[in-house]
């Protein structure tokens, strides 16, 4: 990371290379804490109270105060985003912080807050227009997907196993129903009508999720959140991914067969040109 000019540690903003947390951080140790990544376009921070919200949400959920307000946070990430240009991103983590070594919460301890801005790394565009393979797995991971925590090793093994079979993604499957992918979430498209698995304890509520589900409600696109048994994500006409970072990216091989055509189709086309065009009045500050 040392093309980063400065990052944000308790309260300081630092070259990255004299940023430093002890060994006895529980984020460390255990990897008792939180994550959150939000994306910039044109210098605004997207969706801003989405992720905030999210991470008010995890942080409850671990049973740890956010350490911030709301103008708080902005302030940091404008300090470090000035340092950058074009499209980025900002990574913050918050753990519980630095206590002897007990699973026990230790009581009054300052939490560890951490957070850096970086340019944004967009998916090729021959993905875009070709699509992407993936391949479907066992969903191994805990019982509070919900919760945005930094102990991804289960998704980390689930990512490789999808990159040892040349894939892109894995699309996790629980119980015979279609969870999420190892880093995004799910849709599929059939008979014209657009479905996502819905919220609850499996799936991590993503942001670029509910903007897709917004968007396709306001502009008259049938969309529905509803549990996606294997056999209809293995006959769809169309399957995305989504994300942050990725943003909504078609797949068109699961497990080494064509969706559908085999190619991109018209309902993602439609729908990633609203969402450019959304982001579009994002960055000209006509939508929040």
């Amino acid at each position: 990371m040392a093309n980063l000019a400065q990052v944000y540690l308790n309260g300081k903003f630092l070259p990255p290379d004299q940023a430093r947390v002890s060994v006895f951080d529980r984020g460390f140790i255990f990897g008792d804490g939180v994550y959150e990544v939000i994306p910039v376009f044109g210098g605004r921070l997207f969706r801003l109270p989405h992720h905030l919200s999210r991470l008010d949400a995890s942080l409850g959920a671990i049973r740890l105060r956010n350490p911030h307000t709301q103008q708080e946070w902005n302030d940091i990430f404008t300090r470090l985003l000035a340092a950058g240009s074009g499209d980025q991103s900002i990574y913050l983590q918050i753990t519980r912080g630095v206590a002897p070594r007990d699973h026990a919460f230790p009581p009054n301890i300052t939490p560890t807050v951490f957070a850096y801005a970086q340019p944004l790394k967009y998916s090729p565009p021959e993905q875009l227009a070709q699509g992407v393979t993936a391949v479907t797995a066992a969903d191994i991971r805990w019982q509070r997907c919900d919760i945005k925590a930094i102990a991804l090793l289960a998704n980390a093994l689930l990512r490789q196993e999808a990159i040892d079979q040349g894939a892109v993604e894995a699309i996790l499957v629980r119980d015979g129903l279609v969870t999420e992918g190892a880093a995004s979430n799910i849709f599929v498209v059939k008979n014209g009508r657009l479905v996502t698995p819905p919220k609850g304890p499996f799936i991590l509520p993503g942001i670029t999720r509910d903007l897709v589900v917004e968007i396709a409600r306001a502009k008259g696109i049938p969309c529905d959140e509803l549990p996606v048994k294997i056999e209809t994500l293995t006959s769809a006409d169309e399957v995305w991914l989504t994300s942050s970072t990725k943003e909504i990216l078609p797949i068109t091989r699961i497990d080494g067969r064509p969706v559908g055509n085999g190619k991109p189709g018209p309902i993602h086309a439609k729908m990633f040109a609203l969402y450019k065009e959304y982001k579009q009045a994002f960055i000209q500050g006509q939508v929040d």
